[in-house]
């Protein structure tokens, strides 16, 4: 059997998180409005009526251009992309096509092997959504609610070579994407859609063989599992005797299958012109320079520079570079700490994320505040506190916006360090369970974790453990 490798190209259309759609003042994000009403003539096409660009989704777009290294063109123009669907009032879609507002770029992807894959980005542009067609009870149901809706089209080249490698590059587009603030890029809700086009080749070889596109497909996972489920497929095809033919597939999530929707169109079908109702796009380069100004480091880049600087294990990198409020808060809180980052980091994973999962919030939300982190874990370096302490701490001061001291001057919360009372409360445990202590001396080690457990209850967790432990077994290995 040839060995074959597998050729993939992703269509993503990313919506752009304005408060308006691209053409009118309808509000952009309809998710959870009824059917049909979020429209007015312009997104619904009816006769007569003229678009006017909204220049946030100019903006948007720009900033996300050169976050994946395209040149960002300062004449650009839209294009009529005609084609008939019911979805579709006006006939055509607007779009952009050979002069778009993105030229060229590319995403580097760190691979778990330590590698790079390199993906080229063939096409970016802006364009409207059409609306959404619903199959239900035999009927065909038609939602305009998204027509108008502003996205920003991203093909990439064929350049990558795996269902992993697939999601991979969709994972960082929706870091990416959030991080940048131009989108929620939310699958289930049609904020970020993916197609695939998959095909095969012999290893070695560098022709691109006919492609399949796969369509509908609304989760990360599931691009991944439709990808696999295509390549083997067509590599049955082939080794059977068969011919790829370049189809539209259609990915039932529920059933995980492929079905043909209809053969594949090519751009000569679309019947591209350009679009009489919108002048060219004309931009100077102070506006793009302005654009180019609000570029943040990007995720990758802070990733690299934790990895350097802070000398941090590749899981500690990425945990704290998965979204831009924790990673601020994370450096926020090393700056304030002064010390070693990879402390601050086990705190942040151990029991920042977990209170922001149980909160439902970001980490810029939070009302405990990165140099409030970093004054409890001084506390607990410093022996003021104990690491359980410090933990109830870190909710306390969630819980009340007071400062870390304040509530521990006013709860008595500081650690119990000293010899005479810590050893005062130990007498009293070990009085008040002579069996216990018995059965201790008399080789039951392991009631050891129980009299300290004791103790930390006296002393309503406030005893130094190691100062505990060690008062703990002098005591117990006495004999009278």
């Amino acid at each position: 059997m040839t060995e074959y490798e597998t050729v993939i190209g992703l269509e993503t259309h990313i919506q752009l998180n304005t408060e308006t759609k691209i053409f009118c003042a309808c509000k952009a994000d309809s998710w959870e409005d009824p059917p049909n009403t979020n429209i007015c003539p312009v997104c619904a096409g009816l006769p007569g009526v003229l678009p006017v660009l909204n220049e946030a989704v100019v903006r948007k777009g720009a900033l996300l251009a050169a976050a994946m290294h395209s040149e960002i063109r300062l004449k650009s123009f839209f294009d009529r992309k005609n084609y008939f669907y019911p979805d579709l009032p006006k006939g055509y879609q607007i779009s952009q096509y050979d002069m778009a507002l993105g030229n060229g770029g590319y995403l580097d992807l760190p691979m778990p092997d330590g590698s790079i894959r390199h993906v080229g980005i063939t096409k970016l542009h802006m364009e409207e959504d059409a609306g959404k067609t619903k199959y239900e009870n035999g009927r065909r149901y038609v939602d305009f609610n998204r027509c108008g809706v502003p996205l920003v089209e991203m093909v990439t080249g064929p350049d990558l070579r795996s269902a992993d490698e697939a999601a991979q590059y969709l994972i960082r587009l929706r870091q990416l994407l959030r991080w940048l603030g131009v989108s929620e890029a939310d699958m289930e809700k049609g904020h970020l859609r993916c197609d695939a086009n998959v095909s095969i080749r012999p290893v070695g070889s560098t022709v691109l063989n006919t492609k399949t596109e796969i369509k509908n497909v609304n989760s990360i996972e599931a691009v991944r599992t439709a990808i696999i489920k295509e390549v083997e497929r067509q590599v049955e095809l082939v080794e059977s005797g068969g011919r790829v033919e370049a189809w539209t597939l259609d990915w039932d999530d529920t059933h995980h299958r492929l079905t043909k929707m209809r053969s594949k169109e090519t751009e000569a079908d679309y019947r591209y012109f350009r679009e009489p109702d919108l002048l060219p796009l004309e931009l100077d380069e102070a506006w793009r320079e302005d654009v180019l100004a609000n570029l943040p480091e990007l995720p990758l880049e802070r990733r690299a520079r934790f990895l350097q600087d802070y000398d941090l294990p590749e899981y500690d990198a990425d945990i704290l570079t998965a979204d831009r409020p924790i990673s601020d808060y994370f450096e926020a809180a090393v700056d304030a700490y002064a010390g070693d980052p990879k402390v601050v980091s086990n705190w942040i994973m151990n029991e920042i994320l977990r209170m922001l999962n149980e909160l439902g919030i970001s980490a810029d939300q939070l009302l405990l505040k990165p140099d409030q982190l970093a004054a409890v874990i001084k506390m607990v370096d410093s022996g003021t506190i104990n690491n359980a302490t410090g933990k109830a701490l870190l909710s306390k001061v969630q819980q009340t916006g007071k400062s870390p001291l304040e509530i521990v001057d006013a709860e008595g919360l500081a650690q119990l360090s000293d010899d005479s009372a810590l050893q005062s409360v130990i007498d009293q445990v070990l009085a008040a369970h002579p069996d216990e202590v018995m059965s201790f001396r008399s080789g039951k080690e392991g009631l050891f974790g129980w009299f300290m457990g004791q103790v930390m209850r006296e002393t309503r967790g406030k005893a130094d453990p190691q100062l505990t432990k060690q008062l703990l077994l002098d005591a117990l290995s006495k004999r009278d």
